[in-house]
Parts: C-alpha cells; structure tokens; sequence
C-alpha cells in the first residue's frame, strides 16, 4: 500500500518541483532578457527568411558588438548606482586620437595605447568630479560629453580623419576568426572576463554593495570612493576599445562618431536586467540586451520599416523590459 501511495504521489512532486524550477529561472533577469531575444527573432524571421542566414546573423553580431561592449563597461557603473553618458565621445575621440596618431606616423601600438589613454583621461575626471567634488554622475558625465563631442569638432573642423595604417591594424575590426568577426570575439572574451570578476571577486562584490547600500558598504569596510572611481575608468577605457576597434573597422575617424550611442548602451544595460537605481544588474544581461537592440535595428532594415521607428520600437522594448523587471520584483517583495 505504501508503494502504491508513493508511485501515486511522485508524479505530482516531480510536476510541483518542475514548476518549483521554471519558477527560479524566470526569475533570472538575463533569461527572461534572452527569451524575448529569441522571440524578436523569430517574428523577424517569420516575415523575411533571410534573417536566420549565416551571413546576416554575422552581420548583427557585428553590428551590435560595439554597443555590447561599450555596456560591459556601463552596466558595471549603473550597478553602483550611476550613469556614464560621456561613453559616446570617450568612444568618439579615442577612435580620432588613433586616427590621428597614424597619421604621425606612430606604430600601431602606440597608436591604440593612445587611444585607450583617452579613456582613461575620461573616467579619471568622471570618477573624480564624482567623488572627489561631488558632483551628481549625470552632470558629471553630461559635461564631460559636451567637452569630447566639441574638442573632436575643434580638432576635425568637421572632416574626417583618414590615414595610412599598416595592413594588419585593420583585422581587429575587420577580420575573421573562422565564420566569427574578431570584435564578436572581443566581445565574448570581455564579457566572460568581467562576468567572472562581477561574480567571483571582491571587486565585484563590492560593486554590488556600493550600489546596493552605500552607507552599509562604508560601514562594512568598502572603499566606496575608490570603486566608483575604477567603475567610471573602465567604463570609459572600454568605450574608448570600442572606439579603436570601430577606427579600425571603417579606417576612417568621423567627427560624429559615437553620437548618440550612450542611448543604446544605457538601453542594453537597462533591457538587461540593470537597475537605474543601483546593485543589480549583470554583464551578461548587458550584452543579452545589447543583442536584442541589435536584431530589432536589423529588423528594422529587413522589413522595410522607416529607419525613424527604430528609437520608438527600441524605447518601447526598454519601457517594457523595465516594468516588467519592477512588477516581478513587487511580486518577489509580496512574497516575502
């Protein structure tokens, strides 16, 4: 009798732990982020075929690895509670300043040591116009926005910037591993890097507890000053690769380049699961978002839809990806 009662009842607790499961991984913002992912795509690919080719999926993961590397570098500082608008230009002029050191005549590694230089220069005055003056990271970083995008048109009056460069500086924008574009390599290289240090280290402990309870990390130990400053570095020093890695793919430095990007890296961080208010968020959610930004632009194109509705369907997908993270944490909250 027993056993009958066990095989009775193990179908109903095999089903109750199923359940038990699906639940916690919906909880996890990077799922529910890559659920919709594929989702997009495969509204995408119902109306046009070619979306699933080989060619054109290389072709979004190479238009989306830039921004995708640019919010490694953002999502780490929104978990702290900030925000970094300058990544367009430290992206901008550090793709000039490489520019303009070939044109000099300097070695290629020179030349892309500068351009890192750049954002390092950036986040070290963010960083310290932050904790040092005091300043507010949106006028921080929205000054230090308007001073990158003005020096780049100072210096360009206007009119790009195209040297001579040695063959092989252009692989790292332009070349192939296999089937896969070197920056996607790059991007997958920084993302498992940083999502290991975000969630293995110290240092990304404390990340997490600057942003999730300032006066408790100050409390417990944590040198907030010092982790908002290196946050804002590397947030900048990374935008600044994704601004070599771009000079390096087009060879050309453009006084435009990386306007308006800040919007997109803040809306894959923000899709990804990061929280505007600080000490959640994730590397992978940042790039999972990215991703989703990219296929909607390049659903865009292959469905003929005005170019115009992309930061309308974009926004709409950030106000969605938002609400919905706020109603599930309601709901968390309730239940406990």
């Amino acid at each position: 009798m027993l056993a009958t009662d066990q095989d009775h009842n193990a179908p109903g607790s095999l089903h109750s732990r199923l359940l038990a499961e699906a639940g916690r991984l919906f909880q996890v913002r990077e799922f529910n982020v890559l659920i919709a992912l594929v989702v997009v795509g495969a509204l995408i690919s119902l109306f046009t075929p070619y979306f699933l080719t080989t060619n054109n999926l290389m072709g979004v993961f190479r238009a989306f690895s830039l921004t995708a590397i640019m919010s490694i570098g953002m999502v780490m500082v929104i978990i702290t509670g900030g925000i970094d608008l300058s990544v367009g230009s430290a992206m901008g002029l550090a793709s000039l300043v490489t520019a303009l050191c070939f044109s000099m005549g300097y070695p290629t590694e020179v030349c892309i040591a500068a351009g890192l230089g750049v954002g390092v220069v950036f986040g070290l005055c963010n960083g310290l116009l932050i904790t040092f003056i005091g300043l507010p990271p949106f006028i921080a970083t929205l000054g230090s926005l308007s001073i990158g995008r003005g020096l780049m048109y100072m210096i360009t009056r206007g009119v790009p910037v195209t040297p001579e460069t040695p063959e092989g500086f252009a692989i790292l924008g332009q070349g192939y591993l296999g089937p896969v574009p070197v920056p996607v390599i790059i991007m997958l290289l920084l993302m498992l890097v940083f999502a290991v240090i975000m969630r293995r280290t110290r240092f990304g402990r404390h990340v997490y507890a600057t942003g999730g309870n300032e006066h408790a990390a100050r409390l417990s130990g944590v040198k907030v000053d010092r982790i908002k400053l290196s946050v804002y570095v590397l947030s900048s020093t990374i935008a600044s690769l994704a601004g070599v890695i771009g000079f390096s793919r087009y060879l050309s430095a453009e006084p435009a380049s990386g306007f308006g990007s800040e919007l997109d890296v803040i809306a894959a961080a923000a899709i990804g699961g990061a929280s505007l208010a600080g000490g959640a968020g994730s590397v992978t959610g940042a790039v999972i978002g990215a991703a989703l930004v990219g296929v909607i632009a390049n659903g865009v194109v292959l469905l003929n839809i005005n170019t115009y509705a992309q930061q309308a369907i974009t926004g709409g997908v950030i106000l969605i990806a938002v609400s919905l993270d706020v109603l599930r944490s309601k709901i968390m909250g309730g239940k406990t």
